[in-house]
């Protein structure tokens, strides 16, 4: 990848507020520029009600995803962080509280940051390592 890989964290301000459906609008936003788009959840169970949201959220559209990584033609693929990221996603939305391994593989990569506090003490951590890696960050505060 000749471009530096730009890093946003998106940064919940309630525990009401819903990471799923910040991740849905984010991948229908790249889906929609043309890129192939990968979500890492934390566990199977996260990634089975991901699934389930992308085919109700937004409302009256339709958002083409998978639950594995193996097609490429399909735009969104959901996976857990055991799954090996393909190399032809080149936007990665990342739920997990692990950084994504080789960050500069991609163009883009989204950190969800939700509102509990023990959840952002692993965001802190991502952000220090994604900064260690010289990427560039950026911080969204979503109201």
């Amino acid at each position: 990848m000749d471009q530096a890989c730009q890093v946003d964290f998106y940064v919940l301000a309630r525990p009401t507020q819903s990471a799923g459906e910040v991740v849905c609008r984010l991948a229908m936003m790249a889906w929609e520029q043309g890129h192939k788009v990968l979500v890492r959840t934390g566990s199977e169970n996260e990634a089975r009600e991901l699934d389930e949201l992308m085919w109700d959220y937004p409302p009256g559209r339709f958002l083409p995803h998978e639950s594995e990584t193996g097609n490429e033609e399909i735009p969104v693929s959901i996976a857990t962080a055991e799954s090996e990221i393909p190399g032809y996603r080149d936007v990665i939305i990342n739920l997990c509280t692990e950084p994504v391994p080789e960050p500069q593989r991609y163009r883009r990569l989204c950190e969800i940051v939700p509102a509990e506090a023990e959840h952002r003490n692993a965001s802190r951590d991502k952000w220090r390592i994604y900064r260690d890696q010289g990427l560039d960050l950026e911080k969204h505060d979503l109201n």
